[in-house]
């Protein structure tokens, strides 16, 4: 008899209700009243399921109720509707066979513990109904995207991992070598990296764009979503050294164009993540953040206010005694400004646009102004930014004076640059930290929750 899964299972009891079906699982609990046991399973489904466990129909029934919680079990029975009960029907067992027997040392045996102790056991914290939540809105959301984009007709693309530029030009990236760090060759008292596997200094990416850029002028739309790598000393909640980043790049776009597309996205996301995932949405807004649900509803029911940054630094600059970082023209905004346009002033998602250029990426459109640049961040209530990107610059020589005024090398651009040469046209694109879109789904705070084994300055447990 083929298995039935627990999430298929709740969906259609009815259908098999007073037949038998085989189910597989793990017990969440295990409850013995000598001569009938209860068992919570699950196999995976946010929801556990009970399994009525008779002493006089299983042979075994001393074994069983000696396994700890955590075992897991393979067990036939039939389905029993329980409108009455609080569960809406459970398996009465007729076979149950204990697949894998668990240690008395299982971490899990309380049904409370703190985010901080699980993260400490990052190989079994899933198995809760905290962590089960957050990777399924985690893995629903990533199929979402792809299903957004794969609706409109973009091209799926994978960018390399492994680059010799850092598309960012902070210089956070982690370097890649198979010299031998112990025995270094040198060449006039510098690292001779012509002796390294690609024969050059070459780092982890923090971002696909600059290449996602070239193919993006074959395809006209294209996104890329995986992972990316920034070696910053950064210890915050929000910061990972490994993290996904998911980046769609379109031709023949403009930045209103952009601020339509990324808006459409993130309320798909959220639609697909509600409809999919309400059980698990529930229980975050009980138990992590109570102001989830209507957090995310307002997002998808609302059009996003578009602002200039220099409008905004006008309405934070009247602002008294309130910010920690102060507020003038020409500086990054922080956190608490983003979210006192988002939480305060206007009550839902803001874009922030045309920042000053000297803040901001060489690969950026200048504006007319010469003072600023056609970028736009999307600011989200509850986080701050959530979105970032621009429209890129087009223009050749505008592009190369660009990198020439950053310090930066034109030939280690000229790959880049021929986009500019061979049929170049107004496009734009954005890029969205995976992370950081999961946290504001799920109301999680720390980046470190969001991921199964995180990444971080000092830490890389296994």
């Amino acid at each position: 008899m083929k298995r039935t899964e627990l999430r298929d299972l709740q969906k259609h009891f009815e259908d098999v209700a007073g037949k038998e079906i085989v189910v597989c699982g793990w017990a969440r609990t295990i409850r013995d009243s000598k001569n009938i046991a209860f068992i919570s399973l699950n196999d995976g489904a946010f929801k556990s399921v009970q399994i009525v466990v008779e002493r006089a129909k299983i042979a075994n029934y001393d074994e069983i109720v000696k396994e700890n919680v955590g075992a897991s079990f393979e067990i036939v029975g039939r389905v029993v509707v329980t409108p009455n009960a609080q569960q809406p029907f459970e398996i009465n067992a007729t076979n149950v066979e204990v697949l894998g027997s668990c240690d008395t040392d299982y971490p899990l045996q309380k049904k409370r513990h703190t985010i901080e102790f699980l993260r400490t056991i990052p190989t079994i914290r899933a198995r809760g109904n905290l962590f089960n939540a957050v990777f399924r809105i985690r893995s629903v959301s990533a199929f979402a995207i792809h299903k957004f984009f794969n609706e409109r007709n973009f091209v799926y693309v994978h960018t390399p991992i492994i680059t010799s530029n850092d598309c960012e030009g902070a210089g956070e990236m982690f370097q890649v070598t198979t010299l031998d760090l112990d025995h270094l060759p040198l060449k006039n008292g510098k690292v001779d990296y012509s002796e390294d596997f690609f024969g050059k200094k070459v780092s982890l990416t923090v971002s696909g764009q600059l290449h996602e850029e070239t193919i993006t002028h074959a395809f006209g739309k294209t996104y890329t979503f995986g992972p990316t790598f920034r070696a910053e000393d950064s210890n915050t909640s929000r910061h990972a050294a490994e993290f996904w980043m998911m980046e769609p790049e379109m031709c023949f776009c403009d930045l209103e164009e952009l601020m339509d597309n990324e808006e459409e996205m993130i309320k798909y996301v959220i639609n697909y993540v509600m409809e999919q995932c309400p059980d698990e949405l529930e229980f975050l807004n009980k138990f992590v953040d109570n102001g989830l649900l209507e957090r995310l509803k307002n997002v998808v029911s609302h059009k996003f206010v578009r602002l200039d940054y220099t409008e905004a630094i006008e309405i934070l600059g009247k602002v008294k005694n309130k910010f920690v970082f102060p507020v003038k023209w020409g500086v990054d905004l922080q956190s608490e400004h983003e979210r006192y346009l988002t939480e305060e002033v206007f009550k839902k998602p803001v874009f922030l646009k045309n920042y000053p250029k000297d803040i901001k990426a060489f690969y950026m459109r200048q504006n007319d102004d010469g003072k600023t640049v056609a970028a736009v961040d999307m600011l989200v209530p509850g986080i701050g930014e959530l979105c970032g990107g621009s429209q890129r610059e087009e223009r050749l020589e505008k592009l190369k004076t660009r990198i020439h005024e950053l310090g930066l090398k034109e030939e280690d651009y000229s790959w880049y640059l021929d986009t500019r040469r061979y049929g170049t046209n107004i496009h734009s694109g954005y890029g969205l930290g995976f992370e950081r879109l999961v946290m504001y789904l799920t109301g999680i705070s720390n980046i470190r929750d969001v991921e199964f084994f995180p990444r971080t300055v000092g830490s890389i447990q296994e």
